[in-house]
């Protein structure tokens, strides 16, 4: 007989007659009449070549080889359910390697949160984080460097499921000294002759098209005479008097005493926070992934855009 014609089934009625050293008493634990207990000793010890089993009418004992395969035996059922945990696990998004994209501006949302609750859920999934522009995300989402990603304003494509988890409004961004500073409400038409401290456009072309729709709905295009590739850098250089900007309105949460930012009257475009993964994808974790996502930024699923 070939060695492929074990079945763990073999396995585990050796290791029940092993530990009972009764093949009566290992039939009933089995839940087996006995004569079928026997033939399938036998036909384990066949496809071995050597007997497991010392029988007399007396008593049953181990043989040399039989204490040998006892501990493999047990070894490789215990391999086996182990693995198999481990697949169901796999299965149910509890274990794997999971690379998230997110751009800074979210973790002024609730993305941090949202985090660490997934740890403490998902505590055996390797989790690596990684700081990216929009544009980056997207590009490094498509090459499989990455497996997920929060992007600010990434739009609709082809390639990736995006969903809008979060949206919040624009404001102005003020130095303190500014004329406007004392007010709650401005208009983006009040800026028209500022200049502007702004972040790329080959950060997140959207991104930067919705802020620039706001001052082209009155009529002009915002003077930019810097860029800046963070917010917080943005804040410090409005704040040292270099120009004004606008922002999502979630940088009032970093901005320094010498800052202000009032709200833009009559500005209907939002700033969105996006999660964003693979079309094609199919894996369990990145699956259970967006549902906590969701979850924590209070938003059902939406269709693929």
């Amino acid at each position: 007989m070939d060695d492929r014609d074990i079945e763990l089934r073999h396995l585990r009625y050796f290791i029940a007659v092993a530990e009972e050293l009764h093949f009566g008493r290992a039939a009933n634990r089995l839940h087996l009449a006995q004569p079928p207990l026997s033939q399938q000793i036998r036909k384990l010890e066949e496809i071995l070549g050597y007997p497991l089993f010392l029988r007399t009418s007396r008593a049953v004992k181990l043989t040399a080889a039989g204490e040998v395969f006892l501990e493999r035996a047990r070894r490789t059922l215990r391999n086996v359910h182990e693995d198999l945990a481990e697949a169901r696990s796999i299965g149910n998004g509890d274990l794997g390697f999971l690379r998230v994209g997110f751009i800074g501006s979210a973790m002024l949302t609730p993305l941090p949160a949202m985090l660490g609750q997934y740890r403490r859920l998902y505590p055996k999934v390797q989790l690596q984080l990684s700081e990216f522009h929009t544009s980056s995300i997207i590009q490094s989402l498509g090459r499989g460097i990455l497996d997920a990603g929060f992007l600010r304003d990434g739009g609709p494509s082809e390639a990736l499921h995006v969903e809008p988890l979060f949206s919040e409004p624009f404001v102005a961004v003020l130095p303190h000294m500014h004329p406007l500073a004392t007010r709650k409400v401005i208009s983006a038409a009040q800026l028209r002759d500022e200049p502007f401290v702004f972040f790329s456009p080959s950060a997140g072309s959207l991104a930067y098209n919705k802020t620039i729709s706001l001052c082209e709905e009155h009529g002009f295009r915002p003077h930019v005479v810097q860029e800046a590739p963070q917010w917080l850098t943005i804040l410090a250089l409005v704040g040292a008097g270099l120009g004004v900007s606008i922002a999502p309105a979630c940088v009032r949460r970093i901005a320094e005493p010498n800052i202000v930012c009032p709200s833009l009257r009559g500005a209907h475009v939002t700033s969105d926070i996006e999660l964003a993964y693979r079309s094609t994808e199919d894996r369990a974790v990145v699956h259970a992934f967006a549902n906590i996502a969701r979850t924590n930024f209070h938003r059902k699923p939406t269709r693929s855009r």
